[in-house]
């Protein structure tokens, strides 16, 4: 939980019936915010959530605060249902799945005439272009990110300092001799998204992928997947965990096929509008 949390909680005739709690991360992105991460909500009846909301939000939004996260359990369907009706709408799936218990591909990871391999240094021109493409392509609708999307010159630059770091997968993807797609596979605790109640213990983690506009539908991403899947079994990892943009219809729709399932959901909401 952030410093300088505040939030309500609602007590009955036997004591405490819920608790909720916001804190604020440096706006960037986020606009003047508010987080309900994943330990700042506790209910008995997932309606109290309703008039908690109610009463904290009172003094967010008259602290200007008014762009609001929460993270909410994707199998409480009550209560996902409850921020639902708080104007809040689905922006943000967290998920994970059993580490494959053997080879997702028989050999080197091939879908029409895509493989896999670790990448080389050499890689780091096309590894800075894909970079740019996720958050490019998360511009685009349906997902209008307002996420910054860096220079080419930085992302090269940000690659050759830590391309030799420990402890990271990097894997391309080829297509006829080509780059043209490249994921990244480490340890779950890397991820500042995955706070450690939404996150299982001896986890590895797919932290980013990302297809040339050019090379899609060839199976790279699913191909990429699957080797980022083999690295966390070979690392000794239990489970796998990822996130996508709910509204990102590439992600969304590969990343379950390879039995991702959803555990939390972050849901949003911008006050006057």
């Amino acid at each position: 939980m952030q410093d300088g949390a505040t939030g309500a909680v609602a007590v009955g005739d036997d004591g405490l019936t819920g608790f909720l709690l916001g804190g604020s991360k440096a706006s960037g992105t986020w606009g003047e915010n508010i987080w309900v991460e994943g330990a700042g909500q506790a209910v008995t009846d997932a309606e109290t959530v309703r008039d908690l909301y109610a009463a904290a939000a009172t003094r967010w939004a008259a602290d200007g605060r008014d762009a609001h996260y929460v993270l909410v359990p994707a199998y409480d369907t009550a209560l996902v249902d409850a921020w639902f009706r708080l104007g809040f709408g689905q922006q943000h799936v967290h998920a994970v799945r059993e580490v494959p218990e053997s080879s997702s591909s028989p050999a080197p990871a091939k879908a029409d005439g895509v493989s896999v391999r670790t990448a080389r240094r050499e890689d780091i021109p096309v590894l800075a272009e894909l970079d740019l493409v996720l958050p490019r392509h998360q511009g685009l609708s349906p997902v209008f990110s307002s996420g910054g999307i860096p220079t080419l010159q930085e992302a090269t630059e940000d690659w050759e300092e830590s391309f030799d770091d420990e402890g990271f997968a990097y894997l391309v993807a080829e297509h006829e001799g080509r780059v043209v797609g490249a994921a990244v596979g480490c340890v779950l605790e890397k991820s500042s998204s995955h706070t450690p109640l939404t996150r299982p213990d001896k986890a590895g983690f797919l932290g980013f992928a990302a297809v040339l506009p050019g090379a899609r539908g060839l199976g790279a991403g699913r191909a990429l997947g699957e080797a980022v899947l083999d690295w966390t079994r070979d690392e000794g990892f239990t489970s796998a965990a990822t996130d996508w943009r709910a509204t990102n219809l590439l992600s969304s729709r590969t990343w379950p096929r390879l039995g991702f399932r959803p555990t939390f959901l972050r849901l949003h909401r911008r006050l006057g509008h």
